[in-house]
């Protein structure tokens, strides 16, 4: 059977293309709630296109490649940073997106930019720069990014930041304090994101573990969800060697959870009969894996967090990169005037230590150690 194509006329615009393309539900371009500093339209790029450039060629978003995703670089080359964590995460909203008929650029653009404010060693580093901030409000990689986004990206001589949209920036704001009250006014693209980094971290964190030999294989095993995706490799492929039954269990991993939520958010949204953006925001959370499934989510993650999270080897390292970091702070909020001298700027509007904690949070893992085998001067 011959594949139907879809074909639009030579020039149809970006906004045409969304009428013809999204659902009634989804975010549309010509519906944004703008800027904060307005600018002129893009000749042949939309807003979010506009956005999801922006973060890209961001500094902030280039050092995710040297930021720890769970697992330091002494343990391997393997295992996911934040940019590789991004960029899966990228691709699995975007499947999303396509399969409910969203914004795919939207969506893109909020899932580049949901890490782009972790500081070196993850959630380790942002444990640090929260007890040294703790009299000044505490430090959220979540509210980090939209400080990123908003003031400390200097690419652009007519306004700070990287003035992006108002549902980028809200999108990014929801994530800093999630609740009931905030959730119901989510837009779909937004919940999407959310969900595509729970799958992707469960996945991709039980094949770091895997393939560093942090993790027995036999214990995995034993996990429900795990055993049944595990199961239908071996009814698809038979016997296969180690390395590639890992990873065609992984890929089974995010193909059912993948699936499942796609099938129960459209289950979802015909039950509450939604038809319009006003439609999503009254409701509570659509974008959700089905009940059997959460039950199974929350138990590997919870196997996880107990066996490689919380692992020895692991937690030994991420105290002395904590270490490390506080002892940055320490050097750095004792005499400010040494901090780099766009920092050193950010003395006018903001206390010296919130100032050291914007630099510290800017830098990779690597500047870290390096910066700390340097003696004091």
């Amino acid at each position: 059977m011959m594949e139907t194509l879809i074909t639009f006329p030579a020039g149809l615009s970006g906004v045409d293309r969304e009428h013809h393309l999204l659902a009634t539900y989804a975010m549309r371009s010509a519906d944004s709630a703008g800027r904060k500093h307005t600018e002129p339209e893009h000749p042949y790029r939309g807003p979010y296109q506009r956005d999801r450039d922006r973060i890209i060629h961001s500094s902030a978003y280039r050092r995710l490649a040297y930021k720890t995703q769970v697992f330091t670089g002494e343990m391997g080359d393997y295992h996911r940073t934040r940019l590789t964590h991004t960029l899966e995460v990228a691709s699995i909203a975007r499947t999303l997106a396509r399969a409910l008929g969203l914004n795919e650029d939207l969506v893109e653009a909020l899932a580049l930019a949901h890490d782009i404010g972790h500081p070196p060693f993850g959630h380790a580093g942002e444990q640090v720069l929260n007890e040294c901030l703790v009299d000044e409000g505490g430090f959220n990689h979540n509210a980090h990014a939209i400080r990123i986004v908003e003031l400390l990206e200097t690419r652009y001589p007519l306004f700070p930041g990287l003035n992006l949209t108002h549902e980028v920036r809200e999108g990014q704001a929801s994530r800093v304090k999630k609740s009931a009250s905030s959730a119901n006014s989510q837009l779909l693209e937004v919940q999407v994101v959310d969900a595509a980094d729970s799958i992707t971290y469960n996945a991709h964190d039980a094949d770091d573990a895997l393939q560093i030999g942090l993790l027995p294989a036999e214990e995995l095993a034993e996990v429900p969800l795990w055993k049944t995706v595990a199961q239908v490799v071996k009814n698809n492929f038979g016997i296969l060697t180690k390395n590639t039954f890992r990873r065609a269990t992984v890929h089974q991993l995010i193909e059912c959870q993948v699936s499942d939520l796609i099938a129960a958010t459209k289950a979802r949204i015909q039950s509450e009969q939604i038809e319009s953006i006003g439609d999503v925001r009254s409701v509570g959370t659509l974008v959700a894996p089905s009940p059997d499934l959460t039950v199974q989510k929350a138990d590997l993650e919870a196997f996880l967090f107990e066996r490689v999270y919380r692992h020895p080897d692991v937690l030994s390292k991420r105290e002395i990169s904590q270490q490390a970091l506080r002892n940055l702070f320490v050097r750095y909020r004792g005499n400010p005037t040494r901090l780099p001298a766009e920092f050193e700027n950010l003395l006018k509007v903001a206390s010296p230590a919130r100032s050291t904690a914007d630099y510290l949070a800017s830098l990779t893992d690597r500047m870290v150690w390096e910066m700390q085998a340097t003696p004091e001067v």
